[in-house]
């Protein structure tokens, strides 16, 4: 299948945006969403403080596809990402409202794209799928990248009101990353920030990314908003998360992606044996 970058290259960056390239078929990505060939795995996200499971991000996975990522590359340049991330919605929804036990009361955040966004109606939709999985709103993250509120930021800001006044949580993903992050932070209904795995490789034996994502979350904590970290790896990355008051944290050092039989038994494992998180580590 042709790249839908490749006939780009040389362009200057002024060009590459405001000359998107034609849409390409991708006859396999849409069979696979007609057919149901796509799946969901879930990553436990923690309390920084107590190292409870207390919610989970659905994640889709295809196989032969290396990660999501690509997968809503190639949905964009079919001109598919709208279909491919409701369905994606609507699989992770019905799973969640499906959990007994243990994970019945799981936070659970999806990813939001800007195609969603801009479609008028798109809150009124995600509600209405929420209700038919018959899940209390306040269970449900929106998550969003802030590429997906450039077009017409208004337009999204609004229908993520509406959805917060519902009682979905509103969560800013990747931040740190985009240029417009600190405005977004002020002009959003927001609740939560997710701050991104590229600050955070770094962050034990890097002065600077440890002087920025403790400033993000002291900001953000003036601000009135929770902070979760992703990419954690390391007890050490963990410990500094903790003593600059960190509220969540995702990755590998507390799960990889599960399906949904490995994490009943991950999450019943973890409420009969706490793991709590290191206290040792300065700043």
């Amino acid at each position: 299948m042709v790249s839908c970058t490749s006939s780009r290259r040389g362009m200057r960056a002024s060009d590459r945006l405001s000359v998107p390239p034609p849409p390409s078929a991708d006859w396999a990505l849409e069979r696979a969403i007609a057919g149901d060939e796509l799946s969901i795995k879930f990553q436990p996200q923690f309390d920084v403080r107590t190292g409870k499971v207390i919610g989970v991000e659905a994640l889709a996975r295809w196989p032969g596809v290396a990660s999501p990522e690509e997968m809503f590359a190639r949905a964009g340049c079919a001109s598919l990402s709208e279909r491919l991330s409701r369905t994606m919605q609507r699989k992770a929804l019905q799973a969640a409202g499906g959990w007994q036990g243990e994970l019945q009361n799981l936070r659970l955040s999806i990813n939001v794209l800007a195609e969603d966004l801009v479609r008028p109606g798109y809150e009124c939709w995600l509600l209405d799928e929420i209700a038919a999985a018959k899940l209390d709103p306040q269970r449900i993250t929106a998550e969003i990248i802030e590429s997906s509120l450039v077009a017409d930021p208004i337009a999204a800001a609004g229908r993520l009101a509406r959805l917060r006044a519902a009682g979905v949580r509103i969560a800013v993903d990747d931040f740190g990353t985009g240029y417009a992050s600190l405005a977004y932070l002020t002009t959003l209904p927001l609740d939560l920030i997710k701050i991104d795995r590229v600050l955070i490789s770094d962050l034990v034996g890097g002065t600077r990314d440890r002087i920025v994502v403790r400033a993000l979350i002291a900001m953000s904590r003036e601000l009135g908003l929770q902070v979760l970290v992703e990419g954690v790896e390391d007890p050490a990355q963990l410990a500094l998360l903790q003593e600059w008051g960190c509220d969540y944290y995702q990755g590998f050092l507390g799960a990889q992606a599960l399906d949904e039989a490995a994490l009943t038994r991950f999450v019943t494992a973890s409420r009969s044996e706490p793991q709590a998180p290191p206290t040792t580590g300065r700043a």
